[in-house]
C-alpha cells in the first residue's frame, strides 16, 4: 500500500506552476507508463497553462477585477497530482452561474456573502474538467483529497462558499459525496452525427426548419458580405483589433463592462493560435463582425461574437452555422454555442444539461439552498425533454418535402 502524503496548498497565480506541470494534470497528451489501461487524453483549451495564463497576466482576472487566484495544488512526494483552478471572489459576475439571489438573501439575513470561492474558467460558460489530475495517479484519491481541500480552503480564507461550475457530470457527484449541493441548468449544443456536409446535417431537419436556415444563409451574405475562418498565424494583430471593437461594442451594450482586455487577445495570439477560430465578415474593405471559437479535441467551444454593423441573421451565419461547418469538415463531434439561448434549439442545438456543484458553510442557508436546488433540477430536466421534444429534426421518412 502507498504510504505516502498527499499535501494541499494554494497559490496565488497560475505563474506559479510551470506549464509543464499544469498541463500534466489538465491536459495530458499522452499515456504514461504505469496509467490506468485505456486511459484516453482529451484537449481542453480553456483548462490550459496558456488560457489561465492569458487571462491572468493581461489584467483580466486579477484581485483588482475581482478574481483573485487561489489554485488548489494537491502534491504527492513532492509532485503535482492534481489542481484546481479556483479564484476568491468579491462578487459573482462573468460567472453564468447564477447566485445573486443567494447572496441577497444571505446579506438579509446579517451574513457576508462575500469573499466566496470560484473553482472554475473566469467567463467561460464551458463544461470541462475541474479537478485536474495526473493520469498516472490513483484518480479517486486525488480528486477526494482536492473535494476536502476546497473545503478546507473556504474556511481558511473565511469564505462562505465555493462553487465548482460546469463541471463534468462525474466530478458533479464525486462533490456531492463530499457534502456539496447539486445545480443542474442547460445548454444547447450541436451534435455530428459523422455528417458528411452541411446539406448531410440539412437533410435530418423537417421541412421547416430546413427552408428556414437556408433562407438564413443566403440572405446572411448579402450586400458584398464575406466570411472568412482564420486559425493559427492567419490571426494578425489587425484582425485582433477588429474583433477587440466588436467585443467592447456587443459587450458594453448587454454587460455593461467587458471582461477581457485586449492585450488577453494578443496573448492567446501567441501562445494558442492554433486553438483559436475566428470567424470573420467582411464588408467594403473593412472587418464589420466576428466571433471567437476554441478548438478541443472533439469540440469546438464558441465563446464571444460582436459586431458593429447589423445584418438580418448575420449573427446566426457568423456563430452556428460556420461553427456547424467547421465542426463537419474537421470531424469534430460536438458544437457547444455558449450560455443561453433557446433559438439554438431552430438551427439544430439542443439542449444538454450542465453540472455545478456547491458548499455552503452556514448551515442555514446550506438548508434553504438545498431544498431550492432539488425543485430547480426537476425543472431543469423537464425543461430538457419538452425542448427536445420541439427540435428541428425530422420526426418520421415522411417529412421529406421538397425545398
Amino acid at each position: 500500500m502507498d504510504s505516502s502524503e498527499i499535501t494541499l496548498e494554494a497559490v496565488s497565480s497560475v505563474s506559479q506552476v510551470t506549464a509543464e506541470e499544469w498541463n500534466a494534470c489538465a491536459n495530458p497528451r499522452a499515456c504514461p507508463d504505469g496509467s490506468p489501461a485505456g486511459f484516453k487524453s482529451h484537449y481542453n483549451p480553456f483548462v490550459s497553462h496558456a488560457f489561465f495564463s492569458a487571462v491572468e497576466a493581461s489584467g483580466s482576472a486579477t484581485p483588482r477585477t475581482g478574481w483573485g487566484p487561489r489554485h488548489l495544488l494537491a502534491r504527492r512526494d513532492g509532485v503535482i497530482a492534481g489542481i484546481v483552478p479556483c479564484y476568491l471572489k468579491s462578487h459573482s459576475q462573468g460567472e453564468y452561474v447564477f447566485d445573486r439571489g443567494w447572496a441577497d438573501a444571505y446579506d438579509r439575513a446579517g451574513g457576508s456573502y462575500y469573499p466566496k470561492l470560484q473553482a472554475s474558467v473566469p467567463f467561460t460558460p464551458a463544461t470541462g474538467p475541474r479537478l485536474l489530475v495526473r493520469p498516472d495517479v490513483d484518480q479517486n484519491e486525488i480528486r477526494s483529497a482536492l473535494a476536502q481541500g476546497l473545503m478546507a480552503l473556504c474556511q481558511a480564507m473565511d469564505a462562505s462558499s465555493v462553487h465548482v461550475t460546469f463541471a463534468r457530470e462525474s466530478e458533479w457527484k464525486l462533490l456531492a459525496d463530499h457534502g456539496f449541493l447539486q445545480r443542474t441548468d442547460q445548454q444547447f449544443h450541436w451534435r455530428n452525427q459523422d455528417y458528411r456536409s452541411f446539406d448531410d446535417f440539412l437533410a435530418t431537419l423537417n421541412s421547416r426548419h430546413r427552408k428556414a436556415i437556408k433562407r438564413e444563409r443566403r440572405e446572411a451574405v448579402t450586400n458584398g458580405i464575406t466570411i472568412h475562418a482564420l486559425n493559427g498565424s492567419d490571426i494578425t494583430e489587425e484582425a485582433w483589433d477588429s474583433f477587440f471593437a466588436f467585443y467592447m461594442e456587443t459587450g458594453s451594450r448587454k454587460w455593461g463592462r467587458p471582461y477581457l482586455t485586449r492585450s488577453f487577445f494578443s496573448l492567446i495570439g501567441e501562445t494558442m493560435a492554433k486553438d483559436v477560430l475566428l470567424i470573420m465578415a467582411r464588408r467594403n474593405d473593412r472587418w464589420i463582425a466576428g466571433a471567437i471559437n476554441f478548438i478541443g479535441s472533439d469540440t469546438l467551444f464558441g465563446r464571444n461574437w460582436g459586431a458593429i454593423e447589423h445584418h438580418p441573421f448575420l449573427h446566426f451565419e457568423v456563430c452556428y452555422y460556420q461553427a456547424i461547418e467547421y465542426a463537419i469538415t474537421h470531424g469534430l463531434k460536438t458544437v457547444e454555442a455558449g450560455a443561453q439561448g433557446e433559438h439554438k434549439i431552430a438551427r439544430g442545438y439542443l439542449p444538454q444539461t450542465t453540472y455545478s456543484a456547491h458548499f455552503i458553510a452556514d448551515p442555514g442557508l446550506r438548508h434553504a439552498i438545498k431544498d431550492y436546488l432539488k425543485r430547480e433540477r426537476a425543472y431543469v430536466a423537464e425543461m430538457g425533454r419538452e425542448l427536445t421534444e420541439a427540435g428541428p429534426f425530422r420526426k418520421s421518412d415522411g417529412d421529406s418535402d421538397n425545398d
